[in-house]
């Protein structure tokens, strides 16, 4: 089972480096994503600099390589409840540091939601719905992200007590989307962070 494990975090690794929005980016406007915008390989900056096209595809890239990392570790651990956590650490690692992109890619919001919803779906609902809302209003994603990262954490330690190795993967996810959003969260205290534009 150790190997398989492995296996699993090692392959959802491996699918979290195919980043989408550096390969949408050079195809859309022949140039690297990290050389535009806040510099970030994620979804916001494509919407920013290549435009609403562009960011869809980068989500579907997204949900579609967590997704597939999660099924694979579900098959190779016969669907036992660790197979989410370890692919999920694994997928988000694999996004923020991708191996094929010189370990700099996104931040990781959109896996670590698809992840959050594999683990408990009414948890994630719920941090999503929260997030969303927080965007909405204040139009700073970085905002809506770190609080739902917080949130998730928060409630896996009320609702999930019982259970060590959820709490640990959901501190694990919350941390690392914090430790992602270390200078958003420094431009939000000084009120120059950007806010979310559909100019594009």
């Amino acid at each position: 089972m150790i190997i398989y494990k492995i296996l699993a975090l090692v392959i959802a690794y491996l699918l979290g480096s195919i980043n989408t929005s550096i390969i949408v980016s050079k195809i859309m406007i022949g140039d690297d994503i990290r050389n535009h915008g806040s510099g970030n390989a994620g979804a916001t900056n494509t919407l920013r600099t290549v435009g609403k096209k562009g960011a869809i595809l980068v989500v579907l890239g997204d949900v579609l390589k967590t997704v597939f990392a999660i099924l694979i570790a579900k098959i190779l651990l016969h669907n036992n409840p660790s197979a989410v956590y370890i692919s999920g650490i694994g997928a988000v690692l694999g996004h923020n540091f991708p191996l094929f992109f010189k370990f700099r890619g996104g931040k990781g919001i959109i896996v670590s939601t698809i992840v959050m919803l594999f683990a408990d779906p009414l948890i994630g609902i719920g941090v999503v719905v929260i997030a969303l809302l927080v965007m909405a209003i204040t139009h700073y994603v970085s905002l809506g992200s770190v609080l739902g990262a917080a949130l998730f954490a928060v409630l896996s330690l009320i609702f999930k007590a019982n259970n060590p190795d959820f709490i640990i993967f959901a501190l694990m996810i919350a941390l690392l989307a914090i430790y992602m959003h270390r200078s958003n969260i420094v431009r939000l205290l000084s009120g120059t962070e950007n806010k979310l534009s559909f100019k594009k």
